[in-house]
């Protein structure tokens, strides 16, 4: 197995054009095997590269809300009364932590996005 490290944009294009090409092998055969490495040095290589940031908490919220058709009533349990919940959803009021803690346990929203400072 000759796999080398992918250290630029050339041999990232390559591992993912092997990758690709790989798709179909069946676990613990060598293309298997294969297949299993060079995908771990792509998701090393893009974590080091192209590094996704976490959406403002705002944003976490809104995402939610849209894919579990929520309205604000929906939010008054973690957030508080409807004109809070709109404050919440406007910038004008910053998230406590109290609030956070709600949202992360009652909507499984991810605490990391809910605590980062907003934009």
């Amino acid at each position: 197995m000759d796999i080398r490290p992918i250290r630029t944009r050339r041999d990232h294009q390559a591992a993912l054009t092997e990758i690709e090409r790989l798709m179909a092998a069946k676990r613990n055969t060598p293309e298997g095997d294969r297949l299993d490495v060079l995908v771990t040095l792509v998701e090393a290589y893009e974590a080091r590269h192209f590094p996704l940031d976490l959406p403002d908490p705002v944003a976490a919220i809104r995402f939610v809300m849209e894919q579990r058709n929520l309205a604000v009533k929906d939010l008054v349990p973690y957030i508080g009364r409807p004109n809070r919940v709109y404050e919440v959803l406007s910038h004008k009021r910053p998230l406590t932590m109290a609030m956070a803690w709600k949202l992360h346990k009652g909507l499984g929203i991810p605490a990391e996005s809910l605590i980062r400072q907003a934009a």
